[in-house]
């Protein structure tokens, strides 16, 4: 063993100070990270850009190791350390090498932590108890014992609907960073890997949208205090046509980069509240993103370990076994496989305008806020049944701030139901209905939202009561699902819809 300063290994995810303890560092770029399975465009160039910002960040301590695959680097060394890595695979790797691995960091909550929660509550999870934990643990909106507001959740005030006759919320554009030498050089290096048919990519080339540094991480922030938090909370499940960011943060790339500590964004936003400077449903409800769920995924990712969604069957469906049995792109499996078009965020044959204007989005900039993810792109997958561990790659692959992490439980678990109801009580399953009084997208489509028959019914309503239809057998003993599965067994036309949409052409 050699007596010099064990080097700090930095890998996807930890390109923050919060990972950096001031001693020398390997940086490393493999070209595996991003050549495994098809990202987008824009996803590849924020985080190889965070990647030789960080370098450029450290400066003479930092070695920037460039090779094909993360092992040529491991492979004989003695002398590094590294933060726990935020995926299986890394974890995997570095151990076998005989890195030192330090605990693991950029959430508010260890795994410590979480696992002393989870130990005592008889393998069933609610996120709203392990959220309620942490916010009287760290005193966050709490008087004494209780919480500010005398709720600990304020989501059922924040559901309101798009102002009426609005095109944007009349908010100014958000944040964004202004392009360098570093950009520019990982955008010649993306097109030449592309045109050697190094890599394929998906989506468009964007221009860089988000924070990739700590300090445009804290320009973000305040940006996103100062202009939206206000309107965050209200318009938290709105979608407008034009107007793609709404009240929201922006804030998910930087912080699965790395690049800001979620307890400062918490506690910035928390005294944005005691200042007077946002309401408490809006502090409150960012608040519960970044401390509850966003680190309550990050630990079952851990707990639940490598099983979890390994052989994940699409709602109604017959398992067929793993995944590793079954065939990539294949016909019905574990679900339908996704279609080429979906794939390719290819919406030119698509009708539905909630659909096409997500592709659309999804296309352009790798990035939708929650409710275009799950009750549009996750609803529509859902009904359709399709495989949903083949959905999740997707996601992770797709969208800028996929990580592999944070998608199982949000697609597996809550988007598609398929671990069983460990993550969600209930699928997050509805119609255009929902669609029609969240969004501005109803008026100017050609289906009718409340037609489930004919040549005007809504693929979202028609589709909604299809998938209850294949899958009742699996969800009769859901008491939430009671009622709708009452109303489906009332309903004269049943028959009709559930033939209607199996033939229905997609898109």
């Amino acid at each position: 063993m050699t007596d010099s300063p064990r080097r700090r290994l930095v890998l996807p995810g930890q390109y923050g100070p919060l990972f950096d303890d001031g001693g020398p560092a390997v940086v490393v770029e493999a070209r595996e990270f991003f050549t495994a399975r098809p990202v987008h465009r824009a996803k590849a160039h924020l985080w190889l850009s965070a990647l030789r910002h960080r370098v450029r960040e450290l400066g003479d301590r930092a070695d920037h190791v460039q090779v094909l695959r993360l092992e040529d680097v491991l492979a004989g060394q003695d002398d590094l350390e590294v933060v726990d890595p935020p995926s299986r695979t890394l974890r995997r790797q570095v151990r076998e090498h005989g890195v030192t691995v330090l605990p693991s960091r950029g959430f508010v909550t260890s795994e410590d932590d979480f696992a002393a929660w989870a130990r005592g509550r008889g393998g069933r999870f609610l996120m709203e108890a392990f959220y309620e934990q942490v916010r009287r643990r760290e005193g966050w909106l709490m008087d004494g014992t209780a919480p500010v507001g005398g709720v600990f959740s304020h989501d059922a005030d924040n559901r309101q609907s798009p102002p009426r006759g609005a095109t944007t919320l009349g908010l100014p554009g958000p944040w964004s960073p202004t392009e360098d030498e570093v950009d520019a050089e990982v955008r010649e290096d993306l097109d030449r890997w592309e045109r050697d048919g190094v890599v394929q990519f998906v989506g468009r080339d964007d221009r860089r949208r988000f924070a990739v540094t700590a300090d445009e991480a804290r320009a973000a922030l305040d940006d996103f205090l100062e202009v939206r938090l206000g309107d965050f909370g209200p318009y938290e499940d709105a979608v407008l046509t034009n107007d793609r960011t709404m009240a929201h943060s922006l804030l998910s790339v930087p912080l699965n980069l790395g690049v800001l500590d979620p307890r400062d964004a918490v506690t910035a936003a928390v005294r944005a509240y005691e200042d007077g400077g946002a309401p408490i449903g809006s502090v409150e409800g960012f608040v519960r993103q970044v401390a509850g769920w966003r680190d309550y995924v990050w630990h079952l990712y851990w707990w639940l370990g490598d099983e979890y969604g390994a052989d994940a069957s699409a709602l109604g469906t017959r398992n067929d076994g793993p995944r590793k049995d079954r065939p990539r792109n294949g016909g019905p499996s574990n679900g339908s496989s996704l279609p080429r078009w979906w794939r390719e965020l290819d919406s030119s044959e698509v009708d539905a305008v909630c659909l096409s204007t997500a592709l659309d989005d999804a296309r352009d900039h790798g990035w939708l806020h929650h409710i275009q993810r799950l009750m549009v792109l996750g609803n529509f997958s859902l009904q359709r049944g399709w495989d949903p561990v083949e959905l999740t790659e997707w996601f992770t692959d797709v969208f800028v701030d996929g990580t592999d992490w944070v998608m199982p439980a949000n697609i597996i678990g809550m988007s598609q139901h398929a671990d069983g109801g460990v993550v969600a009580t209930k699928p997050y399953a509805a119609g255009g209905r929902y669609i029609d009084r969240m969004t501005d997208h109803c008026g100017g489509c050609r289906f009718d939202p409340t037609e489930r028959l004919g040549e005007d019914a809504c693929p979202f309503t028609a589709g909604y009561w299809a998938f209850l239809d294949r899958a009742e057998p699996a969800l009769r003993g859901n008491t939430r699902m009671t009622r709708p599965l009452q109303q489906l067994r009332q309903m004269p036309d049943r028959e009709q819809v559930v033939a209607q949409e199996a033939a229905r052409r997609m898109p």
